[in-house]
Order: C-alpha cells, then sequence, then structure tokens
C-alpha cells in the first residue's frame, strides 16, 4: 500500500467538454496559490531538506532555468527526471521547399512528467470535497490559430472558451471579458462587437492586440439560468497563466 504523503483538494464541476453524458462531471484542484521559484526555494530551507539557503537555492535555480531555456531555444530537448520539456515547431508546410513564416507557422515549448513526477503519484490521496457551487467557471479554452490549449495567445486571432455559466450578460459596467497582465496588472477588456459566441457553456472572442507578457483571463457576468439577471455580477478565472509570444 502506497504511504500517502500528499493530499489534494477538489471540486466536481458539470462536464461541458463532453456532450455524450449531460450528467456527468469533472475534477478541479482547489489550487490555493501558485509557488514561486522563491517560495518553493524557502518551503525546501524551512522543511530541512535542504543543505544551502534559500538564496542560494534560489540562485541556482534561476541559472539553471536560464541556461534550460538557451538550449531549448537550440533545440535540443531536457529530460530532469521530474520533467521533460522540447521544443516543437507547429502549422503545415505546403511543399518540401517551404521556409518557417512566422505568420503561419509558431514554435512552442512543451512540458510532460517525467518518472520521478510520476513516481509521486500513488503517494498522492485526492480529496472530492462536494459539487462546486453554482457559479461561473473557465475549464478549458483553446487558441485557434496555434491549437495551443490553456497556453498561447494569438493577439487578432480566437480564443474558444468552454466552462460552465461563462455567458456575458448584465448591464453592470464591469460586465465583459478581460485579459490581465500578470505583471502590470493591466487590464484590457475584449470589445463588445469581438465576442464572436456568446453561450452558457461556450464563448469564443476575437483576442485583443496585447503586447508580449504573461496574462490571467477573467470574465465577468451577471449571466443566471432563471430569466433574471444576478444581482451582483461573479468573476470566472481561468486558474492556468495565458502567453503572447
Amino acid at each position: 500500500m502506497a504511504n500517502i504523503l500528499h493530499k489534494i483538494k477538489a471540486y466536481l464541476y458539470d462536464n461541458t467538454l463532453t456532450k455524450d453524458n449531460p450528467n456527468d462531471f469533472i475534477a478541479r484542484t482547489a489550487s490555493e496559490r501558485s509557488l514561486s521559484v522563491k517560495q518553493i526555494c524557502e518551503a525546501a530551507a524551512s522543511r530541512g531538506g535542504a543543505d544551502v539557503s534559500a538564496s542560494a537555492m534560489e540562485h541556482a535555480t534561476e541559472l539553471f532555468l536560464k541556461e534550460m531555456a538557451y538550449q531549448l531555444c537550440d533545440g535540443f530537448s531536457v529530460n530532469t527526471g521530474y520533467f521533460t520539456a522540447s521544443t516543437t515547431i507547429r502549422g503545415v508546410f505546403d511543399s518540401a521547399s517551404e521556409t518557417f513564416n512566422k505568420d503561419k507557422h509558431s514554435i512552442i515549448f512543451q512540458f510532460n512528467q517525467g518518472e520521478k513526477l510520476r513516481a509521486e503519484i500513488p503517494n498522492i490521496e485526492v480529496e472530492i470535497l462536494s459539487v462546486a457551487e453554482s457559479s461561473a467557471v473557465i475549464l478549458q479554452v483553446t487558441d485557434v490559430k496555434s491549437g495551443s490549449v490553456n497556453d498561447l495567445l494569438t493577439p487578432g486571432r480566437n480564443l474558444k472558451i468552454v466552462g460552465s455559466k461563462i455567458k456575458v450578460a448584465g448591464e453592470d459596467p464591469s460586465v465583459g471579458i478581460y485579459f490581465v497582465n500578470a505583471t502590470t496588472h493591466t487590464r484590457t477588456q475584449v470589445d463588445t462587437s469581438d465576442i464572436v459566441t456568446n453561450n452558457p457553456s461556450e464563448v469564443m472572442v476575437v483576442i485583443p492586440e496585447l503586447p508580449s507578457g504573461t496574462y490571467n483571463l477573467e470574465i465577468v457576468t451577471q449571466f443566471s439560468k432563471n430569466s433574471a439577471f444576478l444581482k451582483e455580477p461573479r468573476v470566472a478565472l481561468l486558474d492556468k497563466l495565458l502567453t503572447v509570444e
């Protein structure tokens, strides 16, 4: 029997990603927060497992990650044991003589779990808390241009947003779809004319001309399954950062 060392808590949400069973659910981790390199190094030092200071570990980690990124950009694959990383070219080449075109093709970095991380899975206990409260939730987004899921954004092209109760509706001035820069916290609202599809479980928008950076996706809505709008807007957040290269 596995030695349970960790516990993950999760809520159940209506499964709008598939249509075969209208009554099924998917589990979504109740993540408390996202940890930075500094916070992880401080935790390693405070728990007693690290034989160097948190600051020294943070410095060494940043050096490693910087060099790893450099090697990935030269086309090398990386296997840390905990994760693997590789560089992938997306897009179709119509002939053997066609060259790479940034308007048609894209480069992405793919990360997958490695053997050491996979070996920890039996040590994790999952606690299903309950069916989540009846609130709006974003489950998945797809950048239509690149095909990237929960990762890349292509300004000026479509983004497919799948979730529950995410239809943009209501008269409150805050209602809308926003891309929030993770560094500057600048909020860029999608123009209402760029909302192509607006349904409770699927919204399609044209991505604004965002500068390079990482973004949180936020939908503010007063949508209700009843005919009346909610008195107060509710906010749906994607629990993944999206990147404009």
